[in-house]
């Protein structure tokens, strides 16, 4: 494995017009109510958070797609295009779970045409070890809470500013890296040095 590289994980979740329901404040006596149209559309997105593996003032890079439906491996693919152009065609070590579209024959074949990318798989039941697991959590707890849109597009604006909010914070990407627990070259961020 190339050691000058971009270490990418890569994680796919779902969103839909049913409220993520959390708990919330109000004024004793009155529950708040969500009022939404029972309405199973959908759509997905996928996160890919990286850092490079030799120089950590390059800062943490937070790659997002967002589309109606889900991903299959003609749309991955299509994802690993945009990444390809987001990571200017530097070379990118991408850590993504078992899932059947991310090693199907079709992936595996375009993979091989890649000269840039390298795959690795997450251990199998192991979504811990997966950084943009705690990307998901951020958005669900505080810009997908409760909210009850009318349309898809709702949603996709609250993620959208959720994936803002946390890029506007360089720690935040830098500490779902951590959190996982892995061993994190070289050993302390820029922003999470022992130092400061």
């Amino acid at each position: 494995m190339n050691t000058r590289a971009w270490i990418v994980f890569l994680d796919e979740s779902g969103v839909s017009l049913l409220p993520q329901i959390r708990r919330t404040y109000a004024p004793r006596g009155r529950t708040p109510l969500l009022r939404h149209r029972l309405n199973w559309k959908r759509a997905s997105m996928a996160g890919a958070l990286g850092y490079h593996s030799t120089d950590p003032d390059r800062g943490a890079r937070l790659c997002f797609h967002l589309k109606p439906g889900s991903y299959d491996t003609a749309a991955l693919i299509e994802v690993l295009e945009q990444m390809k152009v987001f990571y200017r065609g530097e070379r990118v070590v991408l850590v993504w779970d078992g899932r059947s579209a991310h090693w199907s024959r079709a992936m595996r074949a375009w993979v091989a045409e890649q000269d840039w990318l390298t795959l690795e798989r997450l251990p199998a039941y192991a979504p811990e070890l997966n950084p943009v697991e705690l990307l998901w959590s951020s958005l669900k707890k505080r810009e997908l809470a409760n909210l009850a849109g009318d349309h898809l597009s709702d949603v996709a604006d609250a993620t959208e500013h959720g994936i803002h909010r946390i890029n506007a914070n360089p720690q935040l990407p830098w500490s779902f890296l951590a959190r996982t627990g892995l061993t994190i070259r070289p050993p302390h961020p820029p922003n999470l040095r022992k130092d400061q």
